[in-house]
């Protein structure tokens, strides 16, 4: 028995909605990490791109639980001395609401050039409206 290895030419790309209305941000972000390596497809393989294309819809709805939209941090540097900028993620829900789903599901990729192909699949909205109804995509309910 030979063991499957998925080719790139070879593999077809389907288009998910994401509704993530009252998600919790960490659980919405693992799904949808999951769908961009194609880790819910029979044929997936480490070292291929084998996921789908992901659209994510009303990210200003997201959850965070706890005390973490006041405690928990978007941190990035700009290189320079001094150059630390920090914002709470109350502040980064009012401002850019996707930036905080992009970022949590970026770090569940991997951190090489196929996670970089794998993170372009990945489209995030503010309200219900998106750009892709050609594409034909089918909502997908989330596990739990």
């Amino acid at each position: 028995m030979k063991t499957f290895m998925a080719k790139p030419l070879e593999i077809e790309r389907k288009w998910y909605v994401i509704d993530a209305d009252g998600q919790t941000l960490g659980r919405l972000a693992t799904e949808v990490a999951a769908i961009l390596r194609g880790k819910h497809k029979p044929i997936f393989t480490p070292n291929v791109d084998t996921g789908d294309f992901v659209i994510v819809i009303n990210a200003e709805k997201i959850v965070l639980t706890g005390n973490k939209l006041d405690k928990k941090k978007l941190r990035h540097h700009s290189g320079y001395p001094g150059g630390l900028k920090e914002m709470s993620y109350r502040d980064v829900l009012q401002k850019k609401p996707e930036k905080a789903i992009e970022v949590a599901v970026k770090g569940m990729l991997p951190h090489n050039r196929l996670g970089a192909q794998m993170y372009r699949k990945l489209k995030v909205y503010r309200g219900n409206q998106h750009p892709h109804q050609a594409q034909q995509p089918e909502l997908r309910e989330l596990r739990g």
